[in-house]
């Protein structure tokens, strides 16, 4: 018997809903939900979430999650030229697609996408969930590693 909700894909997002943009499902710990509020006025923006900056694209009645940093040199996507749903970074005007991240200037470049998903109605982004900070424990052991593989030194 059916609840009226479409079936979760492989990826662990559901089917598209009415708007479009496909529902989020139930809670997975290796995805964050992160709410897209566009400044006022702004079709493209940038975001930081867990230490790492993400791009914001409205393209037709889509919208679009990138890096934010263009994988050529690490220039501000966000800033960059949208024409035709292709985004041109600013530094270097290396060009990407937002549907696919296809790089249209050079092979060996592309572009990292995240899904769009709605949760209670609204569209989030669905990224990886941060990975937790090592302790200093952990730090410390793995520098004593390093340090004894570098030497030569430690038991035989």
């Amino acid at each position: 018997m059916s609840d009226g909700t479409p079936p979760a894909s492989p990826t662990g997002i559901s089917q598209a809903s009415p708007t479009g943009i496909p529902r989020a499902s139930p809670a997975r710990p290796d995805v964050t939900l992160v709410p897209l509020e566009p400044p006022d006025g702004r079709t493209q923006w940038a975001f930081e979430h867990a230490g790492r900056c993400y791009a914001v694209f409205t393209a037709g009645s889509e919208l679009h999650v990138t890096d934010g940093a263009c994988p050529h040199h690490g220039g501000p996507l966000a800033e960059g030229l949208v024409r035709d749903g292709v985004v041109t970074c600013p530094w270097h005007w290396y060009s990407y697609e937002l549907a696919t991240g296809r790089c249209r200037t050079a092979a060996g470049y592309e572009l990292r996408r995240y899904p769009v998903v709605l949760a209670d109605g609204r569209p989030h982004a669905a990224l990886p969930a941060a990975s937790p900070a090592p302790s200093w424990s952990q730090i410390l052991r793995a520098h004593a590693r390093q340090a004894t593989h570098a030497t030569g030194a430690g038991p035989d």
